[in-house]
């Protein structure tokens, strides 16, 4: 299936980055990373879930996870430029034949900090609409727990710092604010809360309005080049695929065209497309052979390089 123990090799690459078939662990000691080393502006990444029980992409079970994840800060800090960033999507965990959560989501990242040397920069929450209600038993089955239907995603840096401009991540204003910047009228004053607000402030249009960090994103797509490639060829779909847009946001708020992104768990490598497609560079790294062959099909034949 993978290529766990061996040296790690290029799968493919394209004008402005590479897959590479190899354990994280191994590829980042590798001679073929070492370019990188101080050069990447983001790391941004889905590791396998601490859950409590194996799933098809190797995720570790129970505390083993702590330690593993752990074990990656320091790594990833040596590829980061001195205002790069780390974010991380980690989901919910649940404790085994209980309905009740695990806190292990939470010493992970507690952990990862800490060896690492890292500021907590901003917590995110990542919600999907269209996620299956789970867990089964307590919230299908018995009815005692609604639908946990987001993740975190945990944004890190070892400089309180880093390069961020929320400018590349505007929203669309409202109908309610284009109607009210066309009016010039807003009733300026002091709230129940006690803030005074102008109405200068609220009256100008800076382009779009500032996006919370609560991201929205489903994989629900009716029609994917990925997908349909993986039909086509008979090829088991990776099951826990990011979203298009949650990494728009992120390599965009993070990062400048010609900056360096790297995913050292990369699956089908929404993140490697998403970053050629803004103009950035990119590395990814993915164990499964299926998966990383397979992520091919997210790029055009004629961005592709020839190994």
């Amino acid at each position: 299936m993978g290529n766990p123990d061996n040296e790690p090799k290029i799968s493919y690459s394209t004008e402005l980055g590479m897959m590479v078939e190899s354990r994280a662990e191994l590829a980042l000691r590798a001679s073929i990373f070492e370019p990188y080393l101080g050069e990447v502006q983001l790391i941004f990444t889905s590791p396998p879930f601490p859950l409590n029980r194996k799933k098809s992409y190797g995720n570790l079970e129970g505390t083993d996870y702590v330690e593993w994840l752990a074990d990656f800060a320091s790594q990833f800090k040596r590829f980061l430029k001195p205002d790069g960033s780390i974010a991380i999507e980690m989901g919910n965990s649940w404790k085994s034949g209980e309905p009740v959560m695990s806190t292990l989501g939470l010493r992970s990242l507690l952990a990862f900090l800490e060896r690492g040397e890292l500021e907590l920069c901003q917590q995110f929450v990542c919600q999907n609409p269209a996620r299956l209600p789970s867990p089964a038993q307590w919230v299908n089955v018995e009815r005692i727990r609604v639908k946990d239907a987001f993740t975190h995603i945990w944004w890190m840096s070892p400089t309180t710092r880093p390069k961020a401009n929320n400018r590349s991540v505007l929203k669309p204003y409202s109908s309610a604010m284009r109607k009210l910047l066309k009016t010039k009228t807003y009733n300026a004053g002091t709230r129940p809360s006690e803030h005074s607000i102008g109405a200068k402030s609220f009256l100008k249009d800076n382009g779009g309005s500032i996006p919370p960090n609560v991201l929205t994103a489903a994989n629900t797509r009716a029609y994917d080049p990925y997908i349909q490639y993986c039909k086509n060829n008979d090829i088991s779909l990776h099951p826990a695929r990011m979203p298009d847009e949650v990494a728009d946001f992120f390599i965009n708020f993070l990062t400048d065209p010609g900056d360096i992104v790297l995913d050292p768990f990369a699956g089908s490598n929404v993140t490697g497309a998403v970053a050629e497609s803004l103009d950035r560079r990119w590395v990814s790294i993915e164990v499964n052979h299926e998966y990383a062959n397979s992520s091919k099909s997210r790029f055009s034949q004629q961005s592709m390089r020839q190994e």
